[in-house]
């Protein structure tokens, strides 16, 4: 990097990429980390805020963008991917980050996150998992194991768990990790490196919701870094995924597939001869 570069990189803080809306997540919750972690990254990556753009979709981790500085765009359920990737297509030059949770990723937005993987777009998309719907009160989402017992599914659901990370890995994504809200530098660290690394970057956050599942409290004692070192071999990568227990904090997987050929800003055809084409 080169002085001016560094020197650029060096006038933004945390704090550059903060809007004053103040969080409303419940007392304890994994999010307040996550949004610190990701302002954190903003900085070590040192893009001015206006060349950011954060997009989410619907459920307690989706306010994020309110509560940055950044360009901002909160979608419907399920559907932050399909904006983000027509944001990135149609602005190559902005780095596009999409925030969301198990429900709005996995569940209505599941196909979505099936596409973007294989289209491998260059942006970041981070989840944060808490294996709950939080802010419709306690349901079990697609990550929700199956003996969970509640009020809203007495016994469980008895339904498999949904598998992102192997999902990603089969779809296509370039880049996959596993982080800990609990340790919002590392989640900080893991978050930069997704973003400066080509192509479609998925990174799963554990994110506790001590409000309806205050046992995950205890993630802080049982996460741990993964036991071997990051691959570009998505078969080894799916391998240690299936047989880990979901608590492997890291990078599994970093891919060479080149991303997605973006509109490098040229003008392929004119006005005129748009209209000429529907003229009639």
């Amino acid at each position: 990097m080169n002085d001016v570069a560094t020197a650029a990189a060096a006038a933004y803080t945390p704090a550059s990429y903060k809007s004053a809306v103040k969080p409303v997540w419940c007392p304890g919750c994994g999010d307040y980390s996550v949004l610190s972690a990701i302002t954190k990254a903003l900085a070590m990556i040192g893009r001015p805020p206006h060349e950011v753009g954060v997009v989410s979709g619907i459920g307690c981790s989706s306010r994020i963008p309110a509560y940055t500085s950044c360009y901002g765009f909160h979608g419907v359920h399920g559907r932050a991917l399909a904006a983000a990737t027509g944001l990135k297509l149609a602005r190559p030059d902005l780095t596009v980050l999409v925030t969301g949770g198990d429900g709005d990723g996995y569940s209505i937005g599941g196909n979505h996150f099936l596409h973007a993987c294989r289209r491998n777009v260059d942006l970041t998309y981070v989840v944060m998992d808490n294996h709950v719907y939080g802010m419709t009160k306690g349901q079990p989402s697609p990550t929700t194991e199956p003996d969970w017992d509640s009020k809203l599914a007495p016994g469980g659901t008895k339904i498999r768990v949904f598998h992102p990370l192997v999902v990603a890995l089969a779809a296509g994504a370039n880049f996959v990790a596993r982080a800990f809200a609990g340790d919002p530098n590392g989640t900080a660290a893991i978050i930069a490196q997704a973003i400066r690394h080509p192509g479609f970057s998925f990174v799963e956050i554990l994110s506790p919701c001590v409000t309806f599942r205050p046992e995950q409290k205890e993630w802080k004692s049982t996460v741990r870094p993964a036991p071997v070192a990051a691959t570009d071999d998505p078969a080894r990568a799916a391998r240690l995924v299936m047989t880990d227990d979901g608590l492997n904090i890291g990078v599994l997987y970093a891919g060479t597939r080149p991303a997605y050929p973006l509109n490098d800003g040229t003008a392929r055809q004119s006005v005129a001869d748009l209209e000429m084409e529907f003229r009639v």
